[in-house]
């Protein structure tokens, strides 16, 4: 089946693997190119020196925010462990995406909760 041919089964959008997506975008390449980062700070002056050393580790957020934005877009709106789980990243490097995200116009809170895998509500992010 060729780009822009329809499909006359089901067979044929099975044949359709994430990977013949990930050749007409790359999610990675195309936020780098059209989203330049802003810096956000990441640890304070008053934090200890692992704070500034964990800080100091964090490369390549834009990976992150593209694991996030692909569970939240194949998904739809979703917890931080929600997404966590979708995406296989830690809660912890999704939490502190998050926010970030939101300040960038990329995901906004849906206003609802939902449970987390400590059975605590946590709020609900969509894009």
């Amino acid at each position: 089946m060729f780009l822009g041919q329809r499909c006359a089964s089901r067979s044929c959008l099975a044949r359709k693997s994430p990977s013949f997506l990930r050749h007409i975008m790359d999610y990675k390449d195309v936020f780098k190119k059209i989203f330049p980062l802003p810096e956000f700070p990441r640890v304070r002056t008053s934090d200890p020196a692992t704070s500034h050393e964990a800080a100091a580790s964090v490369t390549d957020v834009s990976s992150h925010y593209a694991q996030i934005l692909e569970a939240l877009s194949t998904i739809g709106p979703l917890g931080k462990d929600g997404i966590s789980f979708y995406s296989r990243l830690d809660p912890n490097q999704i939490a502190r995406r998050l926010n970030e995200m939101q300040k960038l116009g990329l995901i906004r809170l849906t206003g609802k909760t939902v449970k987390s895998n400590s059975n605590r509500q946590e709020r609900e992010w969509t894009l």
